[in-house]
C-alpha cells in the first residue's frame, strides 16, 4: 500500500524492504465530546489514502525508488491512451541519464520527458527497450530526437522491424485514435545485443540480460548490482493480468527462475506496483497454471467466452486487465489444438 502524501510515500518506500504495517497514525488529542465525530473523519480520510493513494502519486509523476533511480510504478489508468498503465524509468549517473522504455506514443515519451526534467537537466544518453510492444517503444522518437541511443535485444529490434509500421497503421485495433499518434514515429534501436551488455553511466553500472525468450523472444532486464535492483519489463505483471500472445512459456518460467536467483532485492515490473521475489514466484505460478488449463479447456470447447469465464474461476485475482484473459485464450489457444 502506498500513502497519499509524498512524505508518507517516502516512508514507504524507504521500509518496503523490512516489509512492515504502519502501525499507528500520530493524532492530536482532541476533547472526546467535541471532537469525536472530527478524529472519525481524519482517520477515515487518512485510510482511504493509504488503500487508494497509489492512484493519486501513480499520476504526479515518477517515484523515487533508490538514489539516482526514478520510475512509475503501480499505473492505475490502464486506458490505451496512459500506456495500458506500463512502467518505465530512468537511471541517473554522473556523465547522464539511461532511459528505460519510453511509453506508447511521443505525446506519452513527451509526458515522460517532462516528468523526467522535474528531476535532473543532465543529458538523457541511452534508451533500453526492455523489449518492443508499442507500450514500452512507441515513444523512442522523442528521445532519440534528443541524441540518445536507443538499444534493444538483437530479436526484439527485428520484432519492431516487423511490425512497428503496421502496428501504427492499425493503432484502432489497440482503441488508440490517429490523433493519439501524433508525432509518433518508429525509431529502431541503433544498437542491439544478444546476451548481456554493461554500460557505465560514471558511478552507476547498468547490465542489460537476457535469460532466454520469454515475454517476447528478446526481451531483457535492467539491472543495478550496486542497488540489488531490477527492471523486468514485461518479464513480471504484478497485479496485472498479463499478456501472453508473444510469450514463450517454458522460455518465460525459466528466465523467472533466474531471476528468483539473483542477488535482488527491489523489482520494477513492466505493469504494477514495485515488486519483491515473492512477485516472481506468483507470476511463474500464474503462468504455468494459465498453459495448463487453456490447453485443457480449449480441447473440449472452441469458444471464447465460455474458456474465459472457466479461466476466471481459477486463476489468481488481479485488479488490472481482466479482459486480457480472453485476449490471450483467443490469441494462442483456439484453432491450435
Amino acid at each position: 500500500m502506498r500513502n497519499c502524501c509524498k512524505a508518507l510515500r517516502k516512508y514507504d518506500i524507504n521500509n518496503f524492504l523490512e516489509n512492515q504495517e504502519n502501525d499507528a497514525i500520530p493524532a492530536k488529542l482532541m476533547n472526546q465530546k467535541e471532537e469525536s465525530m472530527k478524529r472519525f473523519v481524519v482517520l477515515f480520510i487518512l485510510a482511504v489514502s493509504i488503500v487508494y493513494g497509489g492512484t493519486a502519486l501513480a499520476q504526479e509523476g515518477l517515484t523515487k525508488i533508490a538514489d539516482n533511480v526514478y520510475s512509475y510504478v503501480g499505473e492505475k489508468d490502464s486506458s490505451p491512451t496512459h500506456s495500458f498503465a506500463a512502467n518505465a524509468g530512468i537511471v541517473i549517473g554522473r556523465d547522464g541519464i539511461l532511459v528505460v522504455d519510453t511509453l506508447i506514443s511521443a505525446k506519452e515519451g513527451q509526458r515522460f520527458l517532462a516528468d523526467i526534467r522535474k528531476i535532473s537537466d543532465k543529458p538523457i544518453k541511452y534508451v533500453v527497450n526492455t523489449h518492443t510492444h508499442l507500450d514500452h517503444a512507441f515513444g523512442n522518437c522523442v528521445f532519440a530526437k534528443l541524441g540518445a541511443i536507443v538499444i534493444s535485444h538483437d530479436a526484439d529490434r527485428k520484432l519492431l522491424e516487423r511490425v512497428g509500421e503496421s502496428t501504427i497503421k492499425n493503432i484502432a485495433n489497440y482503441g488508440l485514435k490517429l490523433e493519439d499518434m501524433v508525432g509518433t514515429e518508429i525509431v529502431y534501436p541503433s544498437l542491439s545485443f544478444s546476451e548481456r551488455m554493461t554500460i557505465d553511466l560514471g558511478g552507476e553500472t547498468v547490465e542489460l540480460i537476457r535469460t532466454a525468450p520469454s515475454h517476447t523472444e528478446g526481451s531483457v532486464i535492467v539491472y543495478l548490482p550496486a542497488k540489488r535492483l531490477l527492471f523486468a519489463g514485461d518479464i513480471l505483471f504484478t497485479d496485472f493480468h498479463p499478456y501472453l500472445a508473444d510469450g514463450d512459456i517454458p522460455g518465460w518460467t525459466r528466465t523467472l527462475d533466474a531471476l528468483i536467483a539473483m542477488d535482488v532485492e527491489r523489482i520494477i515490473p513492466g505493469h504494477g506496483p514495485l515488486s519483491a521475489k515473492k512477485d516472481l514466484r506468483e507470476m511463474k505460478e500464474y503462468l504455468l497454471l494459465f498453459d495448463a488449463k487453456a490447453r485443457e479447456l480449449a480441447a473440449g470447447s472452441q469458444d471464447v467466452d465460455t474458456i474465459a469465464a472457466e479461466m476466471k474461476k481459477v486463476l489468481p485475482k488481479r485488479s488490472l486487465a481482466e479482459w486480457m484473459i480472453a485476449f490471450n485464450v483467443k490469441s494462442r489457444y483456439l484453432g491450435k489444438q
